[in-house]
This record gives structure tokens, sequence and C-alpha cells, in this order.
């Protein structure tokens, strides 16, 4: 099970979107600001990668197999606990679990006990900027669009996204195979 911590960073900023529109008032301002929260997520889901940069915390098997992590790309694995029958959760010495982060972001965690079948509690962190300058200016720029399309379709039945929105979004979109 994976759980995320909530980040508070938009993946473009609300000016962007304001000045894309034209828009120089601040009365639409929180309906902007859930609309590109709502694009970054769209983002996130096409590309199969978080965007900016926030906490995660997932249950994977302690069965001595290599686990991958939900999350990517994988930033910092910081901590990896064992949980118990009980629900609770223990740290385990470092000798007692092995963890990697490939090339390609995956993040990656086994116990190292033979015979242990607890759960592993695994806090990481993942994504692919610190913050929205940080991301590719094609990413932003197609959550810029689809939040403007998202707005200006308002009322309307018909809210497909513009093209343009997944080309600019392909070249990161990372897909696997299971």
């Amino acid at each position: 099970m994976l759980a995320q911590d909530e980040s508070g960073a938009l993946a473009a900023s609300l000016a962007e979107l304001k000045a894309y529109l034209r828009i120089e008032t601040s009365s639409e301002d929180a309906v902007l600001a859930g609309l590109l929260r709502s694009a970054a997520a769209l983002c996130e889901q096409f590309v199969g990668q978080w965007l900016i940069v926030r906490g995660a915390r997932e249950t994977v098997a302690g069965d001595g197999n290599w686990q991958r992590l939900g999350a990517r790309p994988v930033v910092a694995i910081e901590s990896v606990e064992a949980v118990e029958a009980d629900g609770g959760a223990v740290a385990l010495p470092v000798d007692a679990y092995a963890i990697d982060i490939d090339a390609a972001g995956e993040g990656w965690v086994r116990s190292t006990r033979a015979g242990d079948r607890r759960r592993l509690m695994v806090r990481y962190a993942a994504g692919m900027a610190s913050e929205m300058n940080g991301l590719p200016e094609a990413l932003r720029q197609g959550i810029v669009r689809l939040a403007a399309e998202h707005f200006s379709a308002r009322g309307t039945e018909s809210a497909a996204p513009p093209a343009v929105v997944s080309a600019l979004w392909r070249p990161w979109r990372r897909m696997r195979l299971r």
C-alpha cells in the first residue's frame, strides 16, 4: 500500500496560467489553483512519475525478494521498518534489509533475514524536481494548457484535453510491463 505526503507546491504557477488566459484579477484564483492541481495530477498519471518531490510511505512484502516501490523516480530511501502482527512498526538494523535505486529511478527494497515473513514499511522521497522551475518546460506548459482548457470548458460536457498536451507530455511517459 502506497501513501503519499501532500505537496503544497504547484507544478506550474498560478501567474503562468493567468497570463496564458489573460486574466488580470484575483477573483478566479482559487478555481485556477484547483485546476492546476488537477492538471498536474493528470500529468503524473500520464507520465507515470511524480512531478514534485514529496514523501511516501509504502508497505511491501518482507519475504527476501526484491520489491519495487510504487512511486518514481525515487530520490531517497529514508527508512525501512518491520511491521509487526499488531500493526506496530519496529526500526530494522541496517544489516536486516537491502535497498537500491537503479538508473531509471526505480526504488527497490528487500529483507536480508532468512525466514522473516514480516511486511516492511518503507519511507522514501520521489519526484522529478524539488520545485516547479526544475520541471521540464514541456511538462509545465502541458499542465498550464490543460488547466486553461478546463477553465474555458467550464459548464460544458465536452472537456476533452487538447492533443497538444499529450504531445508535450509523451517524451516523459514511462510505462511498465508486468
